[in-house]
């Protein structure tokens, strides 16, 4: 089971593992052992919440088809256990950021003075380049 917030997690039905063989340099390891994890979770099938659901299917994310699965690959280790904790990893990650409501951005004003401060500055940087002129009698 994998755990996203206190009352939320994904049994371990939802989610389909698969070892594959990595790819790159490795010799002997790579040619015959299949360390690397191929994740597939599907959001639509997934007992998550809707709001859940809403977001990640609007989230762009390359790892997100059209169809509403989430494609995990994970290879960094040689080690099949550890990729699976990785991909499991990211998976928990992606569906936390998704979790988090962003806030509301509240349109603001510049107050009087920070409008004041900034015309006085353009007015002294103006006064400094008209002092680098040439003067003309």
């Amino acid at each position: 089971m994998l755990r996203i917030s206190n009352n939320v997690s994904i049994d371990d039905n939802e989610i389909e593992i698969s070892a594959i063989r990595s790819q790159g340099a490795g010799g002997q390891n790579v040619n015959k052992v299949s360390t690397a994890i191929h994740l597939r979770f599907d959001i639509k099938a997934s007992s998550l919440p809707d709001v859940y659901k809403q977001r990640l299917l609007a989230l762009r994310d390359h790892r997100i088809t059209k169809d509403g699965i989430v494609i995990i690959k994970a290879q960094q280790t040689r080690s099949q256990d550890k990729n699976k904790e990785a991909a499991l990893k990211r998976l928990q990650d992606l569906i936390q950021k998704v979790s988090i409501t962003p806030k509301k951005r509240r349109a603001t004003k510049p107050s009087k003075n920070s409008q004041k401060r900034r015309m006085d500055s353009k007015t002294k940087h103006g006064r400094t380049k008209d002092m680098r002129k040439k003067v003309f009698d």
